[in-house]
C-alpha cells in the first residue's frame, strides 16, 4: 500500500499559490494509522466532531477513498474569542494493492475514530507448499530407447 500523492501535490499547490493550508475552512489532513495484522490491514483514521452520516469509505480502481464532512459552527451574532477547530470536508486516498479483498472491506466509527478491516485475497496470504520426493511426486522418468532402422533389402534395387 502507498500513500496518496494527490494530497502531496495539493499541498504544494497550495504553498505555491499562496493558499494557507490548515486554515478553518480548508482542512490540511486527516491523520492515519495503519498496519498488518496476520491476514489483514488495520486503518484508524481521526475524525473527531464529524457527522457521522456524511463519512463515506469507497474503493474504484484501487484506490480506497475516506471523505468526511464537519459542519462549521454558527457565525450568526457570534464574536469569536478562537477559532482553531477545522471544518469543511476532509478526504484521503490510498493505493491498495493487487492482494486486497475490496469486497470485503469493513468500516465503523467509534469516538470520532474511522476504522477500518482491509482484508487480504486469498491468494495473497501466506501458504505452505509441500514439497514430495521420489515416487510420492507422481512424476516418472521414462526410458526413452531409439530403434535404428535398419535399410530394407526390397528398396534397395
Amino acid at each position: 500500500m502507498r500513500s496518496d500523492s494527490i494530497s502531496d501535490f495539493d499541498t504544494l499547490a497550495r504553498n505555491l499559490l499562496g493558499m494557507r493550508a490548515g486554515s478553518a475552512r480548508s482542512p490540511q489532513f486527516m491523520p492515519i494509522d495503519m498496519y498488518r495484522v496476520e491476514d489483514h490491514y488495520v486503518l484508524h483514521a481521526d475524525l473527531p466532531g464529524m457527522d457521522p452520516g456524511s463519512i463515506d469509505v469507497n474503493v474504484d480502481r484501487g484506490v480506497l477513498t475516506l471523505t468526511a464532512h464537519r459542519t462549521p459552527p454558527p457565525e450568526d451574532d457570534v464574536q469569536w474569542l478562537t477559532s482553531e477547530r477545522f471544518a469543511g470536508i476532509y478526504r484521503r486516498q490510498i493505493s491498495l494493492g493487487d492482494d486486497i479483498d475490496t469486497e470485503r472491506i469493513t468500516a465503523s466509527y467509534d469516538n470520532g475514530v474511522l476504522n477500518l478491516t482491509i482484508p487480504l485475497h486469498e491468494r495473497a496470504k501466506p501458504r505452505q507448499i509441500q514439497v514430495t520426493h521420489g515416487e510420492e511426486s507422481g512424476q516418472h522418468l521414462v526410458a526413452s530407447t531409439t530403434e535404428q532402422s535398419q535399410p530394407s533389402a526390397e528398396g534397395s534395387e
